[in-house]
């Protein structure tokens, strides 16, 4: 009897899991009908599936292979130092998927700087580049495992306010599976007529519960496999959502007690648009110590370096 009780329990557990996933979707589709007179009289571009004209982010990158998306387009990035850009690995290639990317290089791409127009993006905001590292289990499995990438520039940017890093997360600036507030990313992202943007775009949009986001994508076998270094946001209130050409974006969060803005995480699954509610992201918190190992240099010894060093100044002690 206990062990059917249990096996109830569970399924019971799945059920409402399910209903509160459904209850969120019905939620959210009502906002956006209730939304949409609102919508008609708005002039708002169909960037990003929607999106408002940004102001100067003056942490965004564009990182640029070619003008067509067929020879791997152009996408975001975050500048979060004076000379690290971080991005998507996916943005490095022109044929993306984990099969065609094992064992091939990663393209350098041209990276672009302070702008707010496609135009803008020439040698006069273009920054060189010395070298590009993707997460070492970049694609192991599928499309969208470990999708991040650093990208050193050659020299360092004057930092002002036409271009500024933005933080990464501190210690307790993890998303976790919260369901409360939202973020904002900017990108140049595909619209309604699979176009780029030619004017920097941005959304405000809600984080979405991690449960759901995982449910949609991994029960019914849709890409991405989404897991727990990743973490998702919903539609704008609007209904926009990302599309193609947003990836490598970070969206900017303001941590609720200290006000601090910070980059949670850098978009990985751009082609949400409007076939899906959810877009995915790399949670930066997870990956923090492979980015600060990169940014100071390390090799394979520096760690059994450091731990070398240590036990010897210890056992010195009297």
């Amino acid at each position: 009897m206990d062990i059917l009780n249990k096996m109830w329990f569970s399924q019971a557990v799945v059920l409402l899991a399910a209903w509160a996933c459904l209850a969120d979707v019905a939620h959210s589709e009502g906002k956006i009908k209730q939304s949409m007179s609102a919508l008609r009289s708005e002039t708002r571009s169909k960037r990003m599936v929607g999106g408002t004209l940004a102001p100067r982010v003056p942490w965004q990158a564009m990182v640029y292979l070619a003008d067509s998306v067929y020879d791997g387009g152009f996408a975001g990035g975050a500048l979060i130092s004076d000379r690290w850009v971080l991005t998507s690995g996916r943005n490095l290639f022109v044929i993306k998927n984990h099969q065609d990317t094992r064992g091939k290089d990663p393209t350098i791409p041209k990276v672009y700087l302070g702008i707010t127009e496609r135009a803008e993006a020439n040698s006069s905001n273009e920054f060189a580049v010395e070298k590009v590292v993707l997460h070492p289990a970049f694609q192991n499995q599928s499309n969208w495992e470990n999708d991040l990438a650093l990208i050193q520039l050659k020299d360092p940017v004057v930092v002002g306010d036409k271009m500024t890093p933005i933080p990464l997360p501190e210690r307790g600036q993890d998303l976790g599976d919260t369901v409360e507030g939202t973020g904002a990313i900017a990108g140049w992202g595909f619209g309604a007529l699979l176009t780029y943007a030619n004017s920097l775009k941005h959304l405000v949009l809600p984080l979405a519960n991690h449960s759901c986001c995982k449910e949609m994508y991994n029960i019914t076998e849709r890409m991405p496999v989404v897991d727990d270094n990743m973490f998702c946001t919903g539609l704008s209130k609007y209904g926009e959502n990302v599309c193609t050409g947003d990836a490598g974006g970070a969206l900017a969060v303001k941590d609720p007690e200290s006000g601090a803005v910070y980059a949670a995480g850098i978009l990985s699954f751009d082609r949400s648009c409007r076939r899906d509610k959810y877009a995915v992201y790399m949670k930066i918190s997870t990956y923090l110590p492979w980015i600060h190992s990169v940014m100071r240099g390390d090799t394979e010894r520096s760690p059994a370096v450091r731990t070398i060093i240590m036990d010897e100044m210890l056992s010195r002690q009297p």
